[in-house]
């Protein structure tokens, strides 16, 4: 209460303070011929005002303080201009560039896509409806330096520069997306990529403001669920498509409307589809039968999602509050009963019975259910050094079961309160936010594969970031320092794996030690930046940064059977003696790890490319290890060798330093005005130090180009992406076969009146070309789609 008490006499002391400056500034806006642009954008730096340009680029604007005017408008690079009470016929030229420019807003500054220190992709407008995917993963994995996890078409998470899971923050309007993804590659992010307005992909790490877990990268969905700025019309879209790699089918709505400063929004989605059809491939079953298969079982998609929003938006003040409800079933591909048989002495009618028994035992699927509540509070008051406060809330309630024939085998469960508090301010020359971030996550997991215990993790943080102009230079200074606690009960019973009568009732008689486990961890995160504009549409970026993350609960706590991924799971508090593993949780340290990135970008005219590299040391790195043992249920942990045919490997989280560097690049040349081509790749180099070899599941290399072409109202696409052999690999790691695959996209544009209508048929993998992909935990049982036709017509009113 204390705390609160504090931030609340703060703020209001800060509303209480009344700004003396008061004027109305007119300006034009031209392009590099000197020729006025209609409707470009113009916003004052930290405020809710936007206006446009008129026919002739005039503009005229109030202003409370001497601020900062944004000018924007597509197809020309942005410009920043600062104004005082004085300033009058202000004329602003921007200059044509042919990279879309977007406001990234998880780099909280307000930045540009092209005024990013850190490295930064952003998918949005039709770019991001053509190439969106029912999953995050899917959706993102095309962008240079981003891959997927891929457990199928149903679950597939973004993997950035070789680092996935935890250390890739996934959010939706900047909190923490808050489902059970980061634990396991089986469980799908909850973030909606159809509704979605733009996707934000922050490469690098984004510790100051998104936590110790983003030292991978942040992907950020943003929609427009509470609506930041009036609506004043009805407006709306839908959509329908259908695939027939799966037989699915999505319907997607949007509506928005406002009227005095109220604001209300409306969105949803439902997809329904089969189990996704593949090249033919071979897999080699449980009883060590090779079988042919030309689709992957157990990969159907049930799922409905709606949200609502409202605002209120005045000059100064913005309030709001969303809703949103998830309700997801699907298939989880891999996941086998592991029920011991031995086959050795049966008789033919006993074999067949327990093959009936395994054909009549349903499929493995999940069950997600999520509501997710969230608050805005944002006040402009645009004084001398304060100028916005902005207060975001959220309250996730996620739930995850694995229904195994029929019945709840497991639930996966977590609860988590967020808050985060900005405050943008200028100091002399500085511009900058001071922060304060709360997050409670109380996760859970009951029932067979309970393999991570229950436990709440609760962090409490202080950031700050600072920038300051340089003539062509601007620098970029942050640090923040957060607390971090987890708390659990942890099991210290053994587990007796000789199942006789006498054994069993002993065990009846024995009440397990819960040890109360409780660990405090500080991570201190520090940043310096700067990118140099050394010509007009040219700038070279550098960024050093220290970033500290404590493990999660998974990473700490596990002990137990993951069947999706067919591993057995301890955690780094475990330690492995004769077979055995004891809870041991000493010396545990924390993930640190020093980071350098280069950026080369151009932006102007026809020709424009961004070329990044990166270097991340990184001690005491968290992985999972091979340990060589296996999993038995009636043996327990035992050595590999001589072990039973359903026995399943043991994985480890182990600590070890490591190193990760690679480059990644985008080049686009707009050959003439109807047609661009574009070319892009990646390369990521992961090993351990001192010689231990490589880290697992490190994505392959890819080389790929797209060529576009408008033929007025037709615009087509033909897009081919080249995935590279993967062969830097760890012990009990196969390599991985390179792959192209070649997608074709054609959309037209649809005269209906006051309808904007497109019709569009994309054909993904249009060779039907047969990959496998290396960072799948089942890459040989689930081989990514063949050929698939879509299908699909969207429209906006």
């Amino acid at each position: 209460m204390t705390k609160l008490t504090l931030i609340s006499s703060a703020i209001l002391s800060v509303l209480c303070t009344q700004s003396a400056l008061a004027a109305t500034i007119s300006g034009k806006v031209i392009n590099d011929k000197n020729q006025p642009i209609e409707n470009a954008s113009i916003h004052i730096h930290g405020k809710n005002q936007t206006i446009k340009s008129n026919e002739l680029g005039e503009f005229s604007i109030e202003i409370d303080a001497n601020s900062q005017l944004h000018i924007s408008k597509d197809n020309y690079v942005d410009s920043r201009i600062t104004v005082t009470e004085s300033s009058n016929n202000v004329t602003v030229s921007l200059l044509p560039t042919s990279v879309e420019t977007v406001v990234v807003y998880a780099s909280a500054l307000h930045k540009s896509s092209l005024e990013m220190i850190s490295p930064v992709s952003v998918l949005s407008g039709d770019e991001l409806r053509n190439k969106s995917k029912p999953t995050l993963g899917e959706t993102l994995k095309g962008l240079p330096g981003v891959n997927a996890s891929y457990f199928g078409p149903v679950s597939s998470s973004p993997i950035i520069r070789g680092l996935d899971g935890p250390r890739v923050k996934i959010t939706q309007n900047g909190l923490d997306a808050s489902d059970a993804s980061r634990i396991g590659p089986d469980h799908v992010t909850s973030s909606d990529s159809l509704a979605a307005e733009q996707i934000e992909v922050l490469r690098g790490p984004s510790t100051l403001l998104y936590g110790s877990g983003a030292i991978g990268g942040v992907v950020n969905v943003v929609d427009n669920r509470i609506p930041t700025s009036n609506l004043d019309d009805l407006t709306g879209a839908a959509e329908y498509s259908h695939d027939t790699v799966s037989n699915s089918n999505t319907v997607a709505a949007k509506l928005e409307t406002g009227s005095d400063g109220f604001n209300f929004h409306f969105d949803g989605t439902k997809r329904s589809g089969d189990d996704y059809e593949t090249p033919t491939f071979t897999v080699t079953d449980e009883d060590g039968d090779v079988e042919t298969e030309n689709s992957v079982e157990n990969t159907f998609i049930d799922s409905e999602t709606l949200n609502f929003g409202t605002s209120y938006v005045s000059e100064h003040l913005t309030v709001g509050f969303s809703y949103g409800s998830i309700e997801t079933d699907y298939g989880i591909p891999g996941h086998e009963h592991h029920h011991e048989h031995d086959h050795e002495g049966e008789t033919e009618e006993e074999h067949a019975e327990h093959e009936d028994e395994k054909e009549g035992e349903e499929a493995v699927f999940a069950q997600l259910e999520q509501d997710r509540w969230q608050g805005l509070v944002s006040y402009a008051l645009h004084n001398n050094w304060i100028e916005t406060i902005n207060l975001r809330i959220g309250y996730t309630d996620y739930s995850h079961s694995e229904i195994e024939d029929g019945e709840i085998g497991t639930t996966f469960t977590n609860k988590t309160t967020e808050a985060r508090l900005n405050v943008e301010h200028k100091f002399a020359d500085w511009h900058g936010m001071l922060g304060y971030h709360y997050s409670d996550s109380d996760y859970d997991a009951i029932g067979d594969e309970a393999f991570t215990p229950a436990s709440i993790t609760t962090s409490n943080a202080l950031y700050v970031l600072e920038e300051r102009v340089f003539g062509d230079v601007t620098l970029e200074f942050g640090a923040r320092i957060e607390d971090y606690k987890i708390e659990s009960n942890i099991s210290s019973a053994e587990h007796h794996h000789d199942h006789d009568e006498e054994v069993e009732e002993l065990e009846e008689e024995h009440e397990e030690e819960i040890i109360a486990y409780s660990e405090n961890f500080t991570n201190v995160s520090a940043s310096a930046g700067a990118i140099w504009q050394y010509t007009p549409g040219q700038s070279l970026a550098l960024s050093l940064s220290h970033s500290e993350r404590a493990p999660l609960s998974a990473e700490l706590l596990s002990n137990g059977l993951h069947i999706a991924t067919g591993t057995y799971e301890l955690g780094l508090g475990y330690h492995i003696e004769d077979n055995e593993a004891h809870f041991e949780p000493e010396d545990i340290k924390q993930e640190k790890s020093t980071n350098l990135d280069l950026s080369f970008r151009r932006f102007s005219g026809d020709f424009g490319y961004t070329v990044n590299f990166f270097y991340n040391d990184i001690k005491n790195f968290y992985f999972q290890e091979n340990t060589g043992l296996v999993y038995d249920e009636e043996e327990g942990l035992e050595s590999a060798v001589g072990a039973h045919d359903d026995a399943v490997a043991v994985y480890q989280f182990k600590s070890k330093d490591a190193e990760l560097y690679g480059f990644e690049f985008d080049a686009h040349y707009q050959i003439t005005p109807n047609t661009m081509v574009k070319v892009f790749g990646d390369s990521t180099r992961a090993k351990l130090k001192s010689d231990e070899g490589n880290l697992p599941r490190i994505p392959a290399n890819k080389l790929g180009s797209e060529l576009q072409y408008d033929l007025g109202n037709l615009q087509l696409t033909l897009t081919g992406t080249h995935y590279f052999d993967q062969n830097d690999i760890t012990a009990f790691e196969s390599q991985t076969d390179g792959y192209t695959l070649f997608d074709a996209q054609a959309n037209y544009q649809l005269g209906l009146g006051a309808v904007d209508a497109q019709f569009y048929i994309n054909v993904d993998n249009l060779t039907d070309e047969l990959g496998f992909v290396h960072t799948s935990f089942i890459k040989d049982k689930a081989p990514l789609p063949g050929r698939n036709i879509r299908l699909g017509v969207r429209g906006y009113f």
